[in-house]
């Protein structure tokens, strides 16, 4: 017998729609914003709303994660409390955390996740906070698969969770204070102002430019659907789709993409299996590109390669390649490319001086374009669809179904017939029905079984329909629709009843946290969090940034280095460069920042220059 480990698709949800949505599409998981707290502020949610969603994600066993990953302020603290006790009563089946005061809290027995904003990514980080009690630890995207794998090797037991798709952040996440320092917006506290999207003039100690109003510290977005048997091979147990600000067709897209890799290597690898139940039946053609991407990479999941990360010209979505500008006729272009544009669709394209332009599609003629409005193209310029309008029509409407197997069998008793749901998780119902039993005059083994396939609305398709009748037992049509849907109630109230519901009991732990000096990354902001990590050998704990601001603070610390991406790495590229360091950082407002490189850790650390 092999023994299977479970493989979760997590999926984002900003709102309840977002959340059904990914669960029809295939997820096994949901995160999603608690009403406050969370580290994508504009993202939050009713406890009315998340109690419907976890509804909902129960009855296939899915599980509903929410996000409370800020830093608190002493005075929330008690809120905080309060909202944990809310969240758990309706069944939220785990915290994703980031501030070590809220294992000081009256906390009701519920498991907590550390958040990618606590900055794991080390083998001895993950033990600790594994040690500590951490149920699933959210690793940095930074991380390669080796060292996924040293991770899983340290701490075998812990779920680790990794992002596979979506935005990325140019500094690891919660080691990011620019923009605090700018704005007087904490990303820290789910009010990030998105200072990496920005474009930036890169010169060099003696003034000369070396790029001019470029996105220099925009990434594409990940993409790891090609990589994920890597990733599970390394030992990530939970594949985190990123995106609880995208809308619901991005969701839809992206997560039944992923389902349709996963169920295809999980036939292969039987070692591996699906952490909730059903199947989703997918009514389009995922694809990956038509949904929002500044294109995408594997990030540093094999290592620094020569494949690079940035975005440079711009921090917009390019879309799917089309092909190419021909030539301008009149009042149409002429494309060539192999794929081919639909009515309405957007269409943009980056123009001789880089800057990303685009139009909307009046109308389509084979290779014909008619934009509504004629842009200034240059030919041989490469065109890009970033809206899709067939494709949106499509996941605007119903775009998937999640059914749970189950089987059904009906069979006689000494009093009348007993109908039996038997579903996939082996769970089992019967509803019993009073009936004198009479001889019908036709053959009813093919009517009895069409009439209890009847499962369309419900959450169930039968595999097999078995009729255990002695003789040819005739049952009115109206009894058997009224046994089928008493069945099925009582299948889906056992199965939301017989949820299986972790529990977690938190217990203080006095082990060694692997630092014993916590500066202002340490991000500690209130006196709970304090007592932890006292408690935990750490001797000397600073301020966190937005409690006390630090003069000449290292504002981002970046795997991400100009240095490699100009091609002048003195480790593992042979230019040297011609401009004197240290570089800096312009931005279009006047503010300088100055850039700095540690080569021995292979990071890049941006500063305000005062």
């Amino acid at each position: 017998m092999i023994k299977q480990r479970k493989i979760e698709l997590l999926a984002p949800a900003k709102n309840v729609e977002c959340g059904i949505e990914a669960i029809n599409h295939g997820a096994d998981a949901i995160y999603i914003g608690a009403p406050r707290f969370s580290a994508r502020a504009a993202a939050g949610n009713s406890i009315e709303d998340i109690a419907r969603l976890v509804e909902y994600a129960h009855l296939y066993n899915v599980r509903i994660y929410v996000a409370l990953n800020t830093i608190l302020k002493e005075e929330e603290l008690d809120e905080t409390e309060k909202l944990i006790h809310e969240l758990y009563r309706i069944g939220v089946d785990a915290l994703i955390i980031q501030d070590m005061a809220i294992t000081r809290l009256n906390l009701p027995p519920i498991p907590l996740h550390a958040s990618t904003q606590m900055d794991n990514r080390t083998p001895e980080k993950v033990k600790f906070l594994s040690d500590a009690g951490f149920k699933q630890v959210v690793l940095a995207r930074e991380l390669s698969s080796e060292e996924i794998s040293r991770i899983h090797k340290a701490s075998p037991t812990t779920a680790l969770e990794v992002f596979v798709h979506g935005a990325l952040c140019v500094s690891y996440s919660g080691q990011c204070y620019v923009s605090q320092a700018c704005f007087g917006r904490s990303a820290n506290r789910g009010e990030c102002a998105q200072f990496c999207r920005l474009p930036f003039s890169l010169v060099d100690a003696d003034g000369k430019t070396i790029a001019k109003d470029k996105h220099l510290l925009s990434l594409k977005d990940m993409n790891q659907i090609d990589e994920l048997e890597v990733l599970l091979d390394a030992g990530a147990t939970s594949l985190k789709i990123e995106g609880r600000l995208k809308d619901v067709t991005y969701v839809k897209n992206v997560t039944a993409a992923y389902r349709q890799k996963l169920d295809a290597i999980f036939k292969r690898r039987p070692e591996f299996a699906k952490a909730s139940s059903g199947h989703c039946d997918i009514e389009f053609t995922p694809q990956l590109d038509k949904s929002f991407s500044r294109g995408f990479t594997n990030y540093y999941l094999h290592g620094r390669n020569k494949q690079d990360v940035a975005s440079f010209d711009t921090p917009k979505s390019l879309g799917e390649e089309m092909g190419r500008m021909k030539e301008i006729r009149g009042n149409f272009i002429v494309v060539a490319g192999l794929k081919s544009f639909n009515n309405g669709d957007g269409v943009c394209y980056l123009d001789e001086q880089g800057k990303l332009k685009g139009f909307r599609i009046n109308r389509v003629d084979g290779n014909k374009i008619y934009p509504q409005e004629m842009p200034r193209i240059a030919p041989r310029t490469i065109l890009y669809r970033n809206y899709d309008q067939e494709f949106e029509k499509t996941l605007s409407k119903k775009s998937a179904e999640r059914k749970i197997n189950i089987e059904v069998i009906l069979a006689e008793n000494n009093f009348g017939f007993t109908l039996t749901l038997v579903d996939e998780d082996k769970k089992s119902v019967a509803v019993a029905l009073e009936y004198k039993k009479e001889l019908a005059r036709t053959p009813q083994n093919e009517n009895l079984k069409n009439q209890l396939s009847k499962l369309g609305n419900t959450p169930f398709e039968a595999t097999s329909i078995q009729i255990d009748f002695s003789d040819n037992w005739f049952i009115p049509a109206s009894m058997l629709a009224e046994l089928r849907r008493n069945a099925v109630e009582k299948l889906i109230a056992d199965r939301k009843i017989t949820y299986h519901q972790e529990i977690a009991v938190w217990k203080p732990t006095q082990h060694n946290f692997p630092q014993n000096e916590l500066t202002y990354l340490g991000n500690v902001m209130n006196d709970k969090a304090i007592s932890f990590y006292r408690d935990h050998g750490v001797q000397s704990i600073a301020p966190a940034f937005e409690k006390q601001s630090v003069d000449d603070a290292v504002l981002m610390f970046c795997k991400h280095c100009l240095k490699y991406s100009m091609g002048w790495c003195p480790i593992r590229q042979q230019h040297q460069s011609p401009y004197r360091e240290p570089y800096y950082l312009v931005s279009t407002d006047g503010k300088r920042f100055r850039l700095s490189f540690d080569c021995k850790k292979c990071e890049m650390k941006v500063s305000l220059d005062t």
